[in-house]
């Protein structure tokens, strides 16, 4: 398989699925983190994974070529996660699957909308969306996906779904 992992921080994820895929691209914003999930690969010897600074705006969408994208506790930091969701399908191949784990804090925490520009703006955290699992959900189906699964352990914890491009 041919996998693209979105947002991948310091590589563990990307390291820990190496053996069982061909190919794995995994991005991250940041330089920082990219230099760390770089020093893990090459510490553990793995040779398949390319880790490089990127964000999901910056590839090519026109590609269908990814049999896989893992987009790992990110949709919730992207200021638009249609866009990244659209781009997600447009990467997959006819069959390929969109694996998230996404915290959904708009169905447990719907209060933090109201807070979260004034804290963003006094320089407190990032950029955070809230949106509940099932409006998750609606943005997956709307793009065009089919879910597979859906599973969340317990309210208030990430929602974990796999959703298919139709073959």
């Amino acid at each position: 398989m041919e996998v693209l992992e979105i947002g991948c921080g310091t590589g563990g994820t990307a390291i820990l699925h190496a053996p069982y895929v061909k190919h794995i691209r995994a991005i991250d914003f940041s330089a920082e983190m990219i230099a760390i999930a770089q020093s893990k690969a090459e510490t553990e010897q793995i040779e398949n994974v390319t880790f490089e600074r990127a964000t999901i705006e910056d590839l090519n969408s026109s590609e269908q070529s990814l049999d896989a994208v893992l987009g790992l506790s990110i949709l919730h930091l992207l200021e638009d996660k249609e866009a990244a969701i659209a781009q997600i399908y447009q990467l997959l191949k006819p069959g390929g699957l969109f694996v998230t784990s996404t915290v959904c804090l708009g169905d447990t925490q719907s209060w933090f909308k109201l807070i979260a520009p004034i804290g963003r703006l006094l320089g407190f955290f990032p950029f955070v969306a809230v949106f509940t699992a099932q409006e998750l959900a609606d943005s997956l189906t709307q793009a065009g996906f089919e879910l597979d699964y859906q599973w969340q352990p317990s309210k208030g914890k990430a929602v974990f779904i796999v959703a298919k491009k139709p073959a």
